[in-house]
């Protein structure tokens, strides 16, 4: 028998790595959370024999015994309450007297029946212990969706081919799992494989929400939010440049919130030189009220934020500033579509207290894949005001249009087909969905 470890960040990299290193007929034999991940114990050729017997846990032994002790105790005492109940009821639905074969107890007052019967004192959990008990059933839960996710695309290619090929060029093109669902459940009916496929996109099309007018043009306090490296300088460099050539440089201004990153501020002062537009620094602890004021005036204001961890207090005020009431901005994030599924997800975890207006998406001249961020847009309802596709300033800045958003994400698909693993590793993270119908 051969008998191996295996460490992931998650029960499903595990799963993958058990599945390549000793193939299907691996038998799981243990797993147990540790820092950073999991581990999983997988063995092939298993024999029950062949293991060692499993040290006991005196600790929960000793608990499970006075818990079934108690449980004997209640029912002994329900068992007892009942024969008497049921003889009485038995003798005066009869209109019989009662003998002393079956006399009637009555508790006396004086008797303390009920300290008599009340349970002792519940000795205290050990808090370790019940994390570890958490720990290993949440991951015998990752293993059960792992092997369901792999069943059910299984059984969805052989009942169902053609719609289990729909699953595949949706995966292809980065969509969600939820995603591809729902835009599949919206096109059941429809058998005739490329008709099929046309309706998906289109219901794809729907599902984008854009502004009904555009940001510049609605006017007001316009703020950049996201991570670092997400574009937001060059974005508001190509959006005040696109509104000064249409309406001078008279009713703009620009304001800077990132005194963190060396050469921000002069960068956009470079800017403002060039635009002929004013330029605001906000300090960290300076009121961005007081800051506005003199620029009530302007009929747009453009401000550039500092891209800064989640776990950064400076973060947490920049944001609270931009929700103020006094402010009323309209905050826009911005997402590179370079930037992986987990990194847009926690961008949009990280800057949705501030109240998001939408989002911008960037940088689509370098993507290889566009339905990541489609579909956080989609399942978060982010309207997408604009698209930056390469670094020419106002050139590469458009307005969405929803077909070809579409198109563009079709055309920059995967060139290969998706592994069954990763088919399969789709539909088990359906299941922590409330709508668990995959097929």
């Amino acid at each position: 028998m051969q008998v191996k470890r295996f460490f992931a960040a998650d029960m499903r990299q595990a799963m993958k790595l058990v599945r390549d290193e000793l193939g299907a007929d691996a038998a799981i034999i243990g797993n147990r959370r540790i820092a950073g991940g999991v581990e999983l114990t997988a063995a092939l050729d298993y024999k029950l024999s062949a293991l060692a017997p499993r040290v006991p846990n005196l600790e929960l032994e000793e608990e499970l015994r006075k818990t079934q002790s108690r449980i004997v105790s209640a029912q002994a005492e329900l068992s007892t309450r009942g024969e008497t109940d049921a003889a009485t009821n038995r003798q005066l639905v009869a209109g019989l007297p009662l003998t002393a074969a079956e006399p009637l107890v009555e508790p006396r007052r004086e008797e303390p029946v009920r300290a008599q019967a009340a349970p002792a004192p519940q000795p205290a959990v050990d808090q370790r212990l019940f994390d570890s008990m958490r720990s290993e059933l949440n991951g015998l839960r990752q293993l059960l969706e792992v092997q369901l996710g792999s069943l059910a695309w299984s059984q969805l290619q052989g009942s169902k081919p053609a719609q289990a090929n729909l699953w595949r060029r949706l995966q292809r093109i980065g969509l969600s799992g939820p995603i591809a669902r729902e835009l599949l459940n919206l096109t059941s009916e429809i058998h005739e494989p490329r008709q099929a496929w046309r309706m998906l996109l289109a219901h794809l099309a729907r599902m984008i929400r854009t502004p009904e007018v555009e940001p510049l043009e609605e006017g007001g306090v316009i703020a950049m939010v996201g991570p670092a490296g997400m574009g937001k300088t060059t974005t508001l460099a190509k959006l005040a440049a696109r509104y000064v050539l249409k309406y001078g440089s008279q009713s703009v201004a620009l304001v800077s919130m990132d005194s963190f990153r060396i050469g921000a501020q002069e960068q956009l002062k470079t800017l403002g030189r060039i635009l002929n537009v004013s330029v605001t620094q906000v300090d960290p602890g300076q009121s961005l009220v007081q800051a506005l004021e003199p620029l009530l005036r302007k009929r747009v204001v453009l401000i550039d934020t500092a891209g800064l961890q989640a776990s950064d207090p400076a973060l947490r005020m920049q944001l609270e500033s931009l929700a103020g009431r006094g402010i009323n901005a309209r905050n826009y994030l911005v997402l590179a579509t370079t930037s992986q599924k987990q990194v847009l997800t926690a961008a949009y975890h990280s800057y949705k207290r501030c109240g998001l207006a939408g989002c911008i998406l960037t940088k689509l001249d370098e993507t290889a894949c566009l339905g990541e961020v489609l579909s956080l847009a989609i399942s978060q309802e982010l309207p997408i005001a604009y698209l930056t596709d390469g670094p020419r300033i106002p050139d590469d800045l458009h307005l969405p249009r929803r077909h070809q958003l579409v198109s563009r994400a079709v055309s920059v698909q995967m060139q290969e087909e998706p592994s069954e693993e990763a088919m399969a590793d789709m539909f088990a993270g359906l299941y922590h969905s409330p709508d668990k119908r995959v097929g």
